[in-house]
């Protein structure tokens, strides 16, 4: 199967700065999209800050950093991406935003065979397909943040997705150092299937007063061997993003547990969003 050689990517926040940059890395034309042209210069911005620590901590080369911005263009139309191969949109998590996004990009890609991809965390596949001419090229390809340093994708073929598509994801996925699993069209797949009702749980027992979020986050760090605790990791995720995901699948399943507690909806409303924000069940400095 011939390599993914001219990549979109919608979306330059955390996600998309990420999927872009390991892409531009890895060899690959890269054209990443922005809804104006300050908010494609922010990404611009971003993606250079980034490249540039890889190089103060020896992770890659002056002259690698130079190659994968080479590598990078911007745009704030989506008409641009009309010679890509392959799209990934990485824009909110908000299934109008990302349906309006992927219908545009089903008009925009000119090539036929060209495939969509959607980076969500937990929105049905097909129901993003059925808004294409071309549900047989749309996929899940869910990425975990950092992109750079996580591992995993996981594929998210709809009802409606060749296993050619699935096949071309999976190669795509290889050119970018990754590893996948195939995940059903369920709201949460399966890593958020597992994952979310946990991280509840910890906003739970803070809600509750059973314990603080550095004893919960100590104890799951402690004894359970977790790199980081279900509160940090909230944090490090974006409390609003998270909050997102778990109302989608409350949406499609009507389990409690899935259900966003009062506190998480609260700190959402009050612009506590975790890392990105300054605070969350922690306060970060710059």
């Amino acid at each position: 199967m011939d390599p993914v050689s001219r990549l979109g990517v919608v979306g330059c926040g955390l996600m998309g700065s990420g999927i872009a940059e390991v892409a531009a890395r890895s060899g690959i034309d890269v054209l990443v999209a922005e809804a104006t042209h300050d908010a494609a210069e922010a990404g611009r911005r971003r993606l250079t800050v980034s490249l540039d620590r890889g190089v103060r901590r020896g992770k890659l080369s002056e002259e690698q950093r130079d190659q994968a911005l080479a590598r990078l263009s911007f745009t704030h139309d989506l008409g641009d991406m009309a010679d890509r191969q392959f799209v990934i949109e990485a824009v909110a998590e908000n299934r109008d935003i990302k349906t309006d996004v992927i219908r545009a990009l089903d008009k925009a890609v000119e090539d036929s065979a060209a495939i969509l991809a959607t980076n969500t965390s937990s929105i049905p596949i097909i129901d993003l397909a059925v808004a294409t001419e071309r549900p047989a090229q749309v996929i899940g390809m869910h990425f975990f943040n950092p992109v750079p340093v996580q591992q995993l994708v996981e594929l998210i073929p709809a009802l409606t997705t060749t296993e050619e598509t699935v096949e071309r994801a999976r190669h795509l996925t290889q050119q970018l150092g990754k590893q996948a699993i195939q995940a059903p069209d369920r709201s949460g797949f399966v890593v958020n299937a597992l994952l979310v009702p946990y991280l509840l749980s910890a906003v739970r027992m803070v809600e509750a007063g059973s314990a603080v979020p550095d004893d919960i986050d100590r104890g799951m760090e402690l004894g359970c061997a977790h790199p980081m605790g279900p509160l940090r990791l909230l944090d490090l995720i974006g409390l609003d993003t998270a909050q997102a995901v778990a109302e989608s699948m409350y949406e499609e399943f009507k389990e409690p547990l899935y259900a966003p507690p009062a506190l998480l909806r609260r700190m959402v409303a009050a612009g506590h969003l975790g890392r990105k924000s300054g605070r969350g069940f922690y306060t970060y400095t710059a």
